[in-house]
């Protein structure tokens, strides 16, 4: 906050604006659940009542992970995803002495946050280095790094809590925002922008292919008729704008089946559009291709996906992979959640877990 002058000339801090009511129910109004460090209690609060704290991230199949990738002092990891730090948190301690941790992370707005959390725990430059890139960008990454490969990766593929939480970033269908879905909002265009220019067809293709939305044809007619008066009107969409279309194209019984589909019907059309405007296929074919020769022999990595069609990708990856020999093992079956985690943290449910050893050194057993 920014100070002020008292009477006698001296800075007094300004006070935080109160929130209305005895509850806050605005994202920046919730500064008490968004500063674990000086509010613990409450932080332990939120996620007691299982509920994400705003504006920060529960690492989804954390012991799963670590279980997968094995981290030991003197190894070096990548974090591919960073985003709250929640799972490079937990690897940092195991890694060393002697290891160190490589994060990643896109977005310019939540890595400087993070890397303030970060190195207040005491990890500075020499354990943890950090680099804004998309994960496809690793190879790069390390190479600019001097390291020819690493011993752990790391990749969380998603949209975070801190994304999802702050409206003005318009991630969420439960906010009123303009429709931006930009993991980097510095980069492309946003969702409202893209969508002006597809045609109905190309907007139901996108929700079946990455959305696995059944009632594609009826929304994707919803959003061209919402983008056409959007065009017309010269405003932008938001984010109630597909909310109301979705809720039209889905109207029918009120049953709570009917109200639980509307909503995975919008979990649906939302992570298809933020799929389109960050072009993530792409990014993952890309770092699919790139992960074994990343990868010191013996080293291990762990893919956490939430979408089917990345999950088919990763699949498959890991199978041709050991087919070729690159790998020397992978998961057998999908590493999903416990019904103890799905409690605790709901936005961990369609988590899914792969890993892959690459063949060769000491680490491949």
């Amino acid at each position: 906050m920014i100070d002020r002058l008292d009477d006698g000339g001296e800075r007094k801090p300004r006070r935080r604006p109160r929130y209305r009511g005895t509850h806050p129910r605005t994202f920046a109004e919730k500064y008490k659940e968004r500063d674990p460090a000086r509010y613990p209690e409450e932080h332990t609060k939120v996620l007691a009542s299982g509920k994400t704290p705003a504006g920060s991230h529960v690492p989804v199949l954390l012991r799963e992970a670590l279980d997968a990738l094995r981290p030991a002092p003197g190894l070096v990891a990548v974090d591919a995803t960073l985003g709250w730090g929640g799972h490079a948190e937990a690897m940092l301690p195991e890694l060393l002495p002697g290891g160190r941790l490589i994060g990643l992370d896109v977005d310019p707005i939540e890595l400087p946050r993070t890397e303030r959390r970060l190195r207040a725990l005491g990890y500075g430059e020499d354990v943890l280095v950090l680099r804004r890139s998309n994960f496809a960008g690793l190879p790069k990454v390390l190479a600019d790094l001097g390291l020819p490969g690493v011993d752990l990766v790391l990749a969380d593929l998603g949209v975070s809590s801190m994304q999802l939480d702050d409206p003005e970033r318009g991630f969420s269908h439960k906010r009123d925002a303009p429709l931006d879905l930009r993991m980097n909002p510095q980069r492309g265009q946003p969702a409202g922008a893209l969508l002006g220019r597809l045609k109905k067809q190309e907007i139901e293709d996108l929700l079946r292919g990455w959305g696995d939305e059944p009632e594609a044809a009826g929304i994707a007619s919803r959003i061209a008729e919402a983008a056409r008066r959007a065009a017309a009107a010269h405003t932008v969409l938001s984010t109630l704008d597909i909310s109301a279309a979705v809720e039209s194209a889905c109207k029918g019984s009120t049953s709570r089946d009917a109200s639980e589909a509307k909503r995975s019907s919008l979990q649906r059309t939302f992570q298809a559009l933020r799929i389109l405007v960050n072009d993530e296929m792409t990014a993952l074919d890309t770092f699919l291709r790139n992960l074994p020769s990343v990868l010191n022999p013996g080293g291990r990595a762990a893919v956490i996906c939430f979408h089917s069609g990345e999950d088919r990708r990763v699949k498959k990856a890991l199978a041709e992979g050991l087919k070729s020999g690159v790998f020397s093992a992978v998961s057998r079956e999908v590493v999903r959640p416990s019904a103890a985690e799905r409690r605790a943290n709901p936005r961990s449910t369609p988590a899914k877990l792969r890993w892959a050893v690459r063949a060769g050194g000491p680490l491949s057993g």
